[in-house]
């Protein structure tokens, strides 16, 4: 059984995903109809801006949905059909893009979603006030006490359960800062402060939960054509109520994807297929589950490949 799985904040680059819009004209209507969700032209941002800019979280976050679902409809114009997969899963945004694909959330409504939800994760926090840093070497249980130990009457939590040895930690900077130097001392080969401009997945996210519960009710959510693997459960979900519901516990909660992609192999994955922009998610599942054959799909040519397989 294949899943097929959607990339999050990070993986984003300029240039994603023109290739597939000039290749395949339903590739280029999906950035066309996401242009005319937010009004603006987010396509010459990614492929013509400068990197900065789409790196703001407001942009990235709809830009890499736009090319992960660009890239399904590459797919799909090579043969390949949804249903294709057993689940779906997406890292944090990703899952946005993971629920459009098997059409739980509308292309427009995803687009205005992720919009909505970077204006808000940039907005509960000052600038500076918050951190997160990536802790490699040690497993979630460690960073996880690493984290509370940490806090001394701050905020500071686990926030990606990456793979077995990368957990991100996210919350007020100093006490962020602070478990970097305890994960150190307990023999984490890294501990480095990552490049982002709010503390995600935290308990400080609380103000662009609520921001995302109103938007979340105002949307249509329909049952998904395949089950999708929800970050905050890893587990499968198909219930729409459930859905919305999850999506907001999402934007505090942590982001358990060792444990879906677990949940994953353990329910009879066997091949996962990246759909969008970069590696990042590939590297993770091996480093997770070897046995997980995965491939990309960010390339006319990687479509054409990738359905060839079936």
């Amino acid at each position: 059984m294949r899943a097929f799985v959607f990339p999050g904040q990070g993986s984003q680059a300029i240039g994603m995903g023109r290739a597939l819009a000039d290749h395949y004209p339903a590739a280029r209507a999906v950035f066309a109809e996401v242009d005319d969700a937010l009004g603006e032209s987010l396509s010459a941002l990614i492929w013509e801006g400068d990197i900065e800019t789409l790196t703001l979280t407001r942009n990235a976050q709809p830009a890499l949905m736009a090319t992960s679902i660009a890239a399904l409809r590459a797919l799909e114009a090579e043969g390949v059909k949804i249903t294709d997969a057993g689940f779906v899963a997406g890292h944090s945004l990703g899952e946005y893009s993971a629920l459009c694909a098997v059409g739980a959330l509308g292309l427009a409504d995803s687009a205005r979603l992720l919009r909505i939800r970077g204006d808000a994760m940039q907005a509960a926090v000052p600038v500076g006030i918050g951190a997160m840093a990536a802790i490699l070497g040690l497993d979630f249980a460690t960073v996880a006490e690493i984290a509370a130990e940490a806090a001394q009457g701050e905020v500071c939590q686990a926030a990606n359960d990456n793979d077995p040895s990368q957990v991100v930690v996210s919350g007020h900077k100093a006490a962020v800062e602070r478990a970097c130097e305890i994960a150190k001392a307990k023999g984490a080969k890294r501990a480095l402060l990552l490049p982002v401009s709010a503390p995600f997945h935290s308990a400080l996210m609380q103000p662009a939960a609520d921001v995302m519960r109103d938007a979340l009710a105002a949307v249509t959510i329909n049952t998904p054509a395949v089950p999708v693997v929800a970050n905050v459960v890893a587990s499968a979900v198909t219930d729409p109520a459930a859905i919305r519901d999850l999506l907001v516990q999402q934007v505090t909660g942590s982001v358990r994807w060792r444990e879906s992609v677990q949940w994953m192999a353990a329910n009879g994955v066997t091949t996962a297929w990246e759909i969008g922009a970069g590696k990042a998610l590939s590297g993770m599942i091996r480093r997770i589950e070897k046995d997980i054959a995965c491939l990309n799909i960010g390339t006319p040519e990687e479509a054409a490949a990738a359905a060839a397989t079936l």
